[in-house]
């Protein structure tokens, strides 16, 4: 049964349509991910499924007694409010329902039979609704999204922006809705909170409509999507992944129609031309005048086709070792964020750092890039290192008193105004907009900005944090190619697990207060994490298995008088432990091939030519012996 369907809406805005025709229908644990550039409606579609905002045309019609939940970007209203008593806030339904059958309780406990049904509708109602337990779903909803004990009682005015949108998300979720709407859900979560996200809508027995530039999120969430364009929709049943590759075919086949009439119309028109004057063809061209009015034009949907493309130049060639980070220590007033940190990057590597949200990440960049001193350790930086940095929130733009994009872009780049303008351009402030203030811009216009700035000061290492936020997925593509390309060395703190993926060649995890370096991108620090929690989860039941075996003997020899018992048939290995076995062994294989590729290169007298190049050599040994003794011990571990 459909939880709803929408049929032909129609919405206006300022007087010019919008949405047109825009039809579809949703059953339970369907997923919908809506698909279009900024400004198609996506957000419009989300409040007009919630009631929020009126429908000119079309109708939605959701199934009876269906409760609907919105998240959106709006931050609470209600900021006196305890974070508890907010997210319980929107589940005024489930406290209406105990309530309601609290009362009949009693009308039954007094005889009241016409309370007898009614009791056992509410009764079935809140069962519908996930139970008497639903106090504590709501309060793992907010856990999950990475709010600890204590913050359930404070105020939300306490709270950050970012600490409300998870905030409203968790209230969102917590209503146990049969029709969950979600815009950009995964704005402020770490990456902790994301996969916990992700396990949950997939889990979730309800349908789901959501936004979201997350292309991972997307692919590992969406069961359709549904296409806003030029005001119309197109609906696509299947993943986010299968819907971009026949959306790129369909855009490869409709310019090859388009380019096929095209040049049969200028044929036909080349006769006309050359014909109609004479007697002899006048009868055909006037024939082929007549197909070439009946010929229904092929045309592209209109769309805004402006996107974001550029490119960092080859920088300067600097020293090997970029820099190096021995024995540090980063602290904020009262608490120590990271200890005995090691770090190091070498020319032209890509290193992303990961972490959850408040471990760290972004005190430990500005420390990189010289914007905070080490509470202890040494930090050094290689030959000729040009840094380039990108904040999180873009603070330089607000400096130095420029009031429009164009004065930002000449201060931050030394440009002169028709080079600054050229640059905007390639960044989509074409024009007019390079006049545009300050401080009308969007989030994602500000940070197209602060990128401009960026690649305009050809630098050698790029320390970037966050450079996706505000960014739509067009805007995401085209950075994560300019990084692809970039020849420099790049340290990248995103949640963007597209963007890790694509870009990083090793991956720098924050972990128990420390740093720890891994091999390889996002995928293989993934399967290592899935490794080691398999090898602990394999241990724990290894240890419980011998503590009742202990046991189990203990009480066996006790009862044949201290004669021990048969001993027990061995058991053949799951299949899951046979598979995590072969993983390992592969691991171990890849770990000693680079290690003996890292013996080979110290065999080399330049590696020790310093006591720097020297302890650095020396360092880089003993991880990467540490890391094949450790896939060793993994894999005995598992394999007892």
């Amino acid at each position: 049964m459909a939880v709803v369907i929408a049929s032909d809406l129609a919405k206006d805005m300022a007087g010019e349509p919008l949405l047109r025709g825009v039809s579809f229908k949703l059953e339970r644990r369907d997923r919908l991910t809506i698909a279009g550039r900024n400004g198609a409606g996506k957000t419009t579609l989300l409040r007009m499924l919630a009631g929020e905002t009126s429908v000119d045309g079309g109708e939605i019609a959701l199934a009876k007694g269906v409760r609907v939940a919105l998240h959106d970007q709006r931050p609470p209203r209600e900021r006196s409010l305890s974070l508890r008593d907010y997210v319980l806030g929107g589940c005024r339904e489930l406290v209406a329902l105990e309530q309601e059958l609290s009362t009949l309780a009693q009308g039954m406990a007094e005889g009241d039979e016409r309370a007898f049904d009614a009791y056992a509708r509410a009764e079935a109602a809140l069962e519908h609704a996930g139970g008497w337990t639903w106090r504590d779903r709501a309060t793992s909803m907010v856990r999950g999204l990475g709010f600890g004990e204590v913050e359930f009682d404070r105020e939300l005015s306490t709270f950050s922006g970012g600490e409300l949108t998870r905030a409203s998300l968790a209230r969102a979720l917590a209503a146990g809705p049969d029709l969950l709407l979600l815009d950009e859900p995964t704005n402020h979560l770490d990456i902790t909170s994301l996969e916990w996200l992700e396990k949950t809508l997939v889990a979730l027995d309800a349908a789901v409509v959501l936004v979201a530039h997350d292309r991972w999120f997307l692919e590992a969430v969406g069961t359709g999507v549904l296409e806003l364009e030029a005001g119309r929709s197109r609906f696509f049943a299947g993943t986010w992944t299968a819907w971009r590759r026949e959306a790129a075919q369909r855009a490869l086949a409709l310019g090859r129609a388009i380019d096929k009439q095209q040049a049969e119309i200028a044929r036909l028109e080349r006769f006309v031309e050359r014909f109609r004057a004479k007697a002899t063809k006048a009868r055909q061209a006037q024939s082929r005048v007549k197909r070439l009015e009946k010929i229904e034009r092929i045309q592209g949907d209109p769309r805004d086709t402006r996107s974001l493309g550029f490119s960092f130049k080859p920088p300067q060639r600097s020293g090997r070792v970029v820099f190096e980070l021995e024995d540090g220590r980063v602290e904020v007033p009262g608490r120590v964020l990271l200890d005995h940190a090691e770090l190091w990057l070498e020319r032209g590597e890509h290193i992303t750092l990961v972490g959850p949200n408040g471990t760290g990440k972004t005190t430990l960049i500005e420390t990189l890039a010289g914007r905070r001193e080490l509470a202890a350790g040494k930090l050094r930086r290689g030959h000729n290192v040009q840094l380039g940095y990108l904040s999180q929130h873009a603070e330089e733009l607000n400096a130095g008193g420029s009031r429009t994009v164009l004065e930002a872009c000449q201060r931050l780049t030394g440009l002169k105004p028709n080079p600054a303008r050229a640059l905007l351009g390639r960044f989509l402030f074409s024009g007019e907009e390079g006049e545009k203030p300050l401080e009308g811009l969007s989030g994602g216009e500000r940070r197209r900005l602060s990128l401009a700035v960026l690649v305009a000061g050809g630098a050698n290492l790029l320390i970037v944090d966050e450079p996706t936020n505000h960014l739509d997925l067009e805007s995401r593509e085209a950075l994560e190619e300019a990084l692809l390309g970039f020849e420099g060395s790049l340290v990248l703190v995103s949640h963007d697990r597209a963007l890790l993926s694509a870009v990083g060649m090793r991956t720098v995890a924050v972990e128990d207060g420390t740093l720890r370096s891994y091999h390889g991108g996002w995928e293989d620090y993934l399967r290592d994490r899935e490794e080691r929690h398999a090898v602990e989860e394999a241990a724990a039941s290894a240890g419980a298995k011998a503590t009742r075996n202990a046991g189990a003997t203990k009480k066996a020899a006790a009862t044949n008088g201290g004669r021990g018992g048969a001993p027990s048939s061995s058991r053949a290995p799951s299949k899951n432990r046979r598979r995590e076995t072969e993983r390992l062994e592969g691991r171990i294989e890849q770990a000693e091939a680079a290690l003996a590729r890292l013996e080979d290169e110290l065999a080399e007298p330049g590696a020790w030519a310093s006591p720097e190049r020297s302890a650095q050599s020396t360092r880089r040994h003993e991880d990467a012996r540490r890391a094949v003794a450790e896939l060793y011990a993994r894999y005995e571990a598992l394999a007892g």
